[in-house]
Parts: C-alpha cells; structure tokens; sequence
C-alpha cells in the first residue's frame, strides 16, 4: 500500500511573490480530492478480513490491546493445540491425528500452522489449564525449517520471550541419509526451553529414512499415557471413529461455485492473477517435452514449460514446484469398488466451527475432483486410515488385522511392514485385498492426506531463458510383489503432457520455490559440480549462467562437471549441450563416469579420486564451490567420503580434521547439497 503520510508532506515548490499560492477553488478541490483517497485507504482498509478470533479470558482480551501482536490463538475450550511444520504434509497428518487423539483423553485439540498465528502469543497457553502445546516439526533440504515454519523459527532466534507455565513437547521429522538430522525439531525443542517453556515428554524422532509411520506411532502410545499422569485425565476408552468432518450433498447448486482443481480461489485456473506461489499456481503451457536417453527400459524426459507474461523470476538452482493430477483409471476403479457416482456434488464440513480448517479440501466440489486433485491415493496409506476404516471390515478377521497394523507392537509393525508398504498397497489395492472392506467414500475422503506439490531442480538458467523453466524428470514406473503395475504420480503424468500438432498445450499449474543452492557471488571462483543422473539438472542452468558470463566478458573461473550414467549409448543425459559447453571452454573439465560399460563399476566419486590434484588446489588453493546434487542415501555419501580422502591425503589431515573442514565449507557457503532420499 502506498505511503500515505509520505505523500502528503511533500510541498509544491515556490511560485513568485505577487501571485497566491492557491485561488479557494484549488484549495476547494485539493482538499475534496485528498479527502476520497483517504476515504479510499480507509475503506479499502476495512474491507480486508480481519479474523475473529474468540478471547481467552476478559483479562488476556485486555491485555491484547498493550501488545505488540495482531492476533492470538482461537483456543476457547481447548487446550491441545499442536504446531506443524510440512513440506510434504505428513507433519500436517500427524498433527491431526495428536489433535483428534486429545478428544479420546477428555481435551480438546486443534492442528495449527504457525504461518497462520502470530507466535509471540504462545504465552498465553499458560494461561489455561492443562493446556499443552505440541510441535510436529519436519526438517527440510540442509537443516532448514519448511516454508510455512520459517517465520516462526526467525521468531524463536529473535524472541527473548519469557514462556514460564508452557508446557510443550516436540516430535520431530527427518532423514538419517541428510546431514543436518532432524535439526529444525531438535532446535525447536532446546529453544522452547531457554525460553523458560516445560518440556512435559521427551523429543520424538522421526526417521523417514527407515519407517518415520512406527516412529512416529511408538512415540505416540507412549506419549499419551505420560500425558494422562502428568495432567490427572483418564482415557475415555472410546475406541470407535471420531469424525472431524460431516457430509453435504448438494443437489442443486450453481456449477460456477464448484472447485474443480483450484488450490485458493475459485476460479483461478480460468482467471489467473499474479502474485504466484503454492496456493496461487501458475498455469504454464508446456512447450517442450522429449525423451532425453537414446536406448534403454527407462524414460527421462526434458519438459520445458512457458512463463511469459507471469511475472515469475527464478534463479539457477531454484525448485519448481508442479501440481500433479491422480490417473483417471486409478480414480474410476475406486469410485466402481465403492458403489458410488463420482460427479455427486459435496462438502465436507468441519464439526468445530471454530476451527479455521473448514473442509479437508476446496469445497464444494465433487469426489472426481477430490481424488484427481486434492487427494493422494496413490501412497499406501498410514495406521491410523487403516484404523478407523477398521470399523466398516464385515470380516472380523480383517477388523483384526487393520486394527493391529495401527498398533506399536511387534506383531501388528511387522504385519504393516509386509502387507502395506512392502507389498506397496496403496487404498485401490487393499480394497481389492480385502472384499469385506468398503467403507463411505466422504470418511474415505476425510482420511486420505493431501496431494502434494512435487519439487524439481529447474535445469535452466533465467539468464538465458527468462521466459522458460526447464524440467528433467525420470519416470518412475515399477511392478510390486502383489503383480501390479505402479506409476509415479507426478512423473507419469509429466510424461503425458504433450504438445500437439494442433496448438493446443498442455499445462503444468507450477510456482517458484526458492533455494540456497547458488553460484558464487564471484564468477572468478572454481565451481565444482558433482551430478550423476537427474542429478545434472541444476548444472545445466549453472553451466547456462558461466557461459552467458563470459558472454559478457566477466572473468569465470574453472567449470567442472562429474557426471555419471549407466551407459554413453543408453542414459547420458544432454551429451551433446555438455560435450559442445566443454568445447567452447565454458566448461573446464568435463568427467563422465559410465558405471555399467566396463566389468568393473565406475562412479562419480572414484573420478573424483582420479583427479585429486586439480580438486585439492582448486578447493584449497583457488577458493572452489563444491556442488552435489542427486540420491543422499548412497551417492552424497560416498562422494563426501572422497572428499574427506582427498583432504586427508593432500592436506596431511586426520579423518576428524578432514570432517572439519569440509564442514566448514559447508558453514561458509562453499559446500553445497540439493539431494533426495
């Protein structure tokens, strides 16, 4: 919004003496005309939607208007609320499920997105009786908080806020493959207590690494007994299904208020208004789409999608994130096996009427649109949906067996780990595996997670294609041990966005996510670039970026590039960008690692070992950024093993000095990582 008060100091300059200033009727108009603006602002002012939030206490409402804070937390009546930080939504799911588990202890919960409350509040949880607050907090990328957590982690650095009276606990959620371990929930943890906060459970961690659902669910039945004797409360012993949410069929209603994918506001697919972000995506045309490896069972796949007119800026190394659509054969044979018409108009309605998560998903809509764009089906699902559709098995022995998969013990984990994920069942699949299972679609529909935004590293730089973002993806397409076909969700449907001969374009709805994984400030500085597979895409807009550069006649420094594939006929991928890049001297080196053209394997890091020299003098001499990008279970590990190696070698190190330093490259921005698991 325009500085008013800025405006309105500024003087007209001086006229000459003899003449007035203004004539009454100038001074008329100016002031009827500074008079509408500020009836304008004001108004315009007014009309943005101010939450009403109900007061705690009389007290706590009074003691609002000395603070600094716009809003605080709508907790009449409960005193559970549980804090989420998601990228992908499991730290979502598990909040609602903390949160609908208080209701079996006699509490009353909410699941609550601290992007949404103004944090500084916290305080004021003292305030009530056996009030607790829960953080369910994901660690995303290096350490860092997920995007809806990043205001509330700059909080907790900067706040000096006394919590004394908080109780709170934390589970964490991460991967063991990463460096940084579940740090955003293990700082949460320690920094609610400098704050003076009560830590009433032990911190959870969640390994997604190895099975982050029996993580989650051990800490869960032991975190709710220590609950009822630390606040005096009884289980109420009801086992049965506690809805959240209650059906509305509408029969009759305007087809124009129907969602029909959107994400925020209705319509937007049809009119589309920048800003762009993840509740407002952007519809790109796909303009490019061909299959980048020559020969082989596998399909990767170069997109390149138009962003002309959007006002979206990317930089190399940024993510973008699409939206996906579930398989219509997929959505069909769910709504065949349930008996139900899939165009029927619905709601689903929150019970709490307090509660600002109205509908589990844009509403009203029909439950075509729900399972082809809001819900994932294709996952296999979690305990607790095999819990509570447990009560609609018409086979005792299958009520049995659901109800055990959702339980900690031994026998009922390892009956998950063989029938649900091992097997790979998604929903369809355990319908199909279990015929005296058919439970209502809309609780069906209440209990299946959302569908998330897939992340990719853009493979372009905007220096050279400011009105495109190119794409490269693997198809991920695989038959389980049960005999059935599975197809990734987002890929498979990448894959079919083709451009035809006719004009039309399909479209990817997308936005922009940010990185840290950047270029040198200074273009005269080595950069390093380690990138087997798709694991290359980042470095394609690099190696753009350093050759539109020196384009420019800026001094860059040396560009290496350690690729690797299984075969130069098969999978290397952009050979003739990369091989024509080398032979213009925009890249320096460039290091190939076929693993599968020779009996022994060969991969990145061995290259890496092989040319010790120039990487030591590069790193250690010319002041060189290292980049990794790809699969962190296996290859980042291994390649920073050869880093460490390297260190010990040629810089007379120990291992635990080697560690240190490559971790201070790490600390100074020099060591960088844009790896999945």
């Amino acid at each position: 919004m325009p500085d008013v008060e800025a405006e309105s100091s500024t003087q007209p300059e001086a006229m000459e003496e003899e003449e007035p200033l203004f004539s009454n009727l100038d001074l008329f108009l100016f002031t009827l005309i500074a008079g509408l603006i500020i009836y304008w602002f004001m108004s315009r002012k007014k009309a943005e939607p101010i939450p009403e939030f109900k007061k705690i206490s009389s007290s706590t409402a009074s003691n609002l208007k000395n603070s600094n804070c716009c809003c605080y937390f709508p907790l009449q009546g409960r005193n559970i609320v549980v804090f989420y930080g998601s990228q992908t939504g499991t730290g979502e799911e598990f909040a609602n499920r903390l949160s609908k588990d208080a209701q079996r202890y006699g509490m009353k919960g909410m699941a609550a997105d601290p992007e949404e409350y103004v944090m500084c509040e916290l305080s004021r949880l003292a305030e009530i009786d056996n009030s607790l607050a829960i953080f369910c907090m994901a660690t995303y990328g290096e350490g860092d908080p997920t995007d809806n957590a990043q205001d509330f982690y700059d909080w907790l650095q900067e706040s000096d806020l006394e919590l004394n009276g908080v109780n709170y606990t934390v589970f964490a959620l991460g991967n063991k493959t990463y460096e940084h371990y579940n740090a955003m929930g293990a700082y949460v943890d320690k920094r609610l207590e400098e704050l003076g906060a009560k830590r009433v459970f032990d911190l959870g961690m969640g390994d997604d690494d190895g099975n982050l659902e029996e993580d989650f669910v051990t800490w869960r039945e032991q975190f709710w007994p220590a609950m009822c004797e630390h606040f005096g409360v009884e289980a109420s012993g009801e086992d049965s299904s506690i809805r959240q949410y209650e059906l509305k069929e509408h029969n009759d209603i305007n087809m124009n208020k129907v969602y029909t994918g959107e994400l925020g506001r209705l319509k937007s697919f049809e009119t589309q208004k920048p800003p762009f972000d993840s509740k407002n995506p952007f519809l790109a045309p796909v303009i490019v789409n061909r299959k980048l490896n020559k020969a082989g069972n596998r399909h990767l796949m170069h997109l390149e999608v138009d962003i002309t007119g959007s006002k979206i800026r990317y930089e190399s190394g940024d993510h973008v994130a699409v939206y996906p659509t579930n398989d219509t054969a997929i959505v069909n044979k769910l709504g065949q096996i349930l008996g139900v018409d899939l165009d029927m108009v619905i709601s689903l309605n929150n019970l709490d009427e307090e509660s600002n998560k109205k509908h589990p998903f844009p509403c009203p809509t029909t439950y075509r649109t729900a399972l082809t764009h809001y819900l994932d089906i294709i996952h296999p699902p979690r305990t607790n949906v095999l819990y509570e559709l447990a009560q609609y098995a018409t086979d005792p022995k299958d009520q049995e067996n659901m109800r055990k998969m959702a339980s900690s013990a031994p026998e009922g984990k390892a009956l998950y780990q063989s029938f649900v994920l091992e097997d790979n069942r998604n929903i369809l699949a355990i319908l199909e595996d279990l015929p005296s299972l058919r439970p209502p679609i809309d609780h069906l529909c209440e209990l299946m997670p959302r569908l998330q935004a897939r992340y990719y590293s853009i493979a372009s730089s905007s220096k050279v294609h400011p009105n495109s973002i190119h794409i490269c993806a693997v198809l991920v397409e695989y038959t389980t041990k049960t005999g059935r076909l599975t197809k990734g969700v987002a890929t498979t449907w990448l894959k079919n966005k083709l451009v035809a001969d006719n004009g039309h374009k399909s479209t990817v709805p997308m936005y922009i996510r940010k990185s840290q994984f950047r270029l040198p400030f200074k273009a005269s500085n080595p950069v390093i670039m380690v990138g087997p597979g798709t694991g290359i895409a980042p470095f394609m807009g690099f190696i753009q970026e350093r050759g539109w550069l020196k384009e420019q006649g800026k001094e860059v420094g040396e560009t290496v590039l350690y690729f690797g594939c299984r075969h130069k006929n098969e999978d290397y991928l952009y050979q003739e960008e990369l091989e024509e890049a080398e032979k213009t001297g925009v890249i320096t080196k460039l290091n190939v690692a076929f693993s599968r053209d020779q009996e022994q394997k060969v991969y990145v890091q061995h290259l890496l070992r092989t040319n010790k020299e120039d990487l030591w003098r590069q790193i250690h001499t010319d002041n060189a950024h290292i980049y990794i990008c790809g699969d962190a279970r296996n290859m980042a590990r291994d390649v920073q093993t050869a880093f460490y190696e390297i260190a010990e070698e040629l810089g007379g190190m120990t291992r635990t000095q080697a560690t240190d330093y490559i971790k201070k490259l790490m600390t100074k921005g020099r060591y960088s990582q844009d790896v999945w698991s």
